[in-house]
């Protein structure tokens, strides 16, 4: 999915409303590498210029984060189709809540509380429809192997890309909260607070999540691991 095929969309929804106040804010930057996620003063910037209808604005985000929606929807769901389309309305979703936007929260906060939601949704939906396991797809929607960019030997290729298929295929296999707190932790590499926040749940409950979450993995990865979990 690109930022124009979701921009496309947007006539044929409700626009924000024009006669709300403008915000001022700073040009937006044209540069990726300008962007401080840690603080998340660009997002909002572009977020509050979303809400005044900025389009231009809301291409941005979508080019921002997309990359990161997809990924992890498609951690979610095992399929590269059904993630662009939840990301896709992962983003109209944004431009549609725009008028009511207030910078409360992080926005990747914000973000990905709407992609879990949508994922959830899917998740729930295969599941009353009673559709195959995601570790028992056909090859076209196998959950993707999202492997380490380092460059290891090439006699240990072979079994890095099984352990990172098996791995794949575990945390596919985890309930729905386990498997976002994994993704969203592993992945995406947020902090607990976050997760928190994402989830609605306390410290002490994401990371007992967490750990549940970690000893099924060990458990499917134990032949892998050389350990004995019996």
């Amino acid at each position: 999915m690109t930022a124009y095929s979701v921009v496309s969309l947007l006539p044929t929804l409700v626009m924000p409303d024009p006669e709300w106040p403008a915000t001022p804010t700073p040009p937006i930057s044209d540069g990726a590498d300008d962007v401080t996620f840690s603080d998340d003063t660009e997002n909002v910037r572009l977020m509050l210029r979303v809400k005044e209808g900025d389009v231009h604005a809301f291409e941005r985000l979508v080019e921002l984060h997309q990359n990161m929606v997809i990924g992890t929807a498609c951690r979610m769901l095992g399929n590269v189709d059904d993630a662009h389309d939840i990301a896709q309305q992962v983003f109209l979703r944004v431009w549609k809540s725009a008028p009511r936007y207030e910078p409360t929260a992080k926005f990747t906060t914000w973000l990905f509380t709407i992609l879990r939601n949508l994922v959830f949704n899917e998740t729930r939906r295969r599941s009353r429809r009673k559709e195959v396991p995601l570790e028992h797809e056909d090859d076209d929607h196998a959950p993707l192997q999202f492997t380490d960019h380092t460059a290891p030997a090439a006699d240990q290729l072979t079994q890095q890309d099984e352990l990172e298929s098996a791995l794949d295929k575990a945390i596919a296999s985890l309930p729905e909260k386990q498997r976002l707190a994994v993704v969203l932790r592993r992945h995406e590499e947020l902090p607990y607070e976050e997760i928190c926040e994402i989830l609605k749940m306390s410290l002490p409950a994401v990371k007992s999540l967490l750990f549940r979450a970690r000893t099924e993995l060990r458990k499917h990865l134990a032949a892998y691991l050389g350990e004995d979990v019996a």
